[in-house]
């Protein structure tokens, strides 16, 4: 069955890609949502909680902001100029993995105290909380798009001519 490119990067050069471009981020950006579902309901502000928090924060937007570059020049910039994207489904799951570096950078740069310098530890909190759960929503929908075979969302006759006839029989 035909993959996306999506899972097509995780499945090569095992288990390197899979720990690289899947383990790392999703350790860091888990680590910070756990955590932070523990600093939003004890309301620590302070501590060694908070600390591996924010370290796992920033650790994991610079990390991402790595990887969305490398995936860009090695695989968005020539698969869009070579034509050699897979469908719908492929370009929704490539384009929500990486828009995972909004949120992840978010959360950095708040946490190096680049942005929210005014804001009381109230009201970082809740920036925190709503950078993870938009992380949490593109993560999803990069993996649920990414499993697809690429060419469900295709039309009929492009699905038909690429996948040598009707899927229905």
């Amino acid at each position: 069955m035909p993959m996306t490119h999506y899972m097509e990067l995780l499945a090569t050069n095992q288990p390197w890609n899979l720990i690289l471009f899947m383990a790392v981020p999703v350790i860091l950006a888990e680590t910070v949502a756990i955590t932070e579902l523990f600093i939003l309901f004890s309301r620590q502000f302070h501590g060694p909680l908070r600390n591996v928090n924010r370290t796992a924060s920033i650790i994991g937007g610079i990390y991402f902001v790595g990887v969305f570059g490398y995936l860009m020049l090695n695989a968005v910039i020539p698969l869009t100029q070579n034509g050699e994207w897979r469908g719908p489904a492929d370009v929704i799951a490539v384009g929500a993995y990486l828009l995972g570096v909004v949120p992840l950078l978010g959360l950095a740069l708040l946490d190096l105290g680049i942005t929210g310098r005014g804001l009381s530890d109230e009201q970082k909190l809740k920036q925190h909380a709503f950078w993870v759960a938009v992380f949490l929503v593109v993560a999803h929908i990069a993996m649920i798009f990414g499993m697809l075979d690429p060419a469900v969302l295709q039309s009929g006759a492009t699905a038909m001519t690429e996948h040598g006839g009707s899927h229905g029989h």
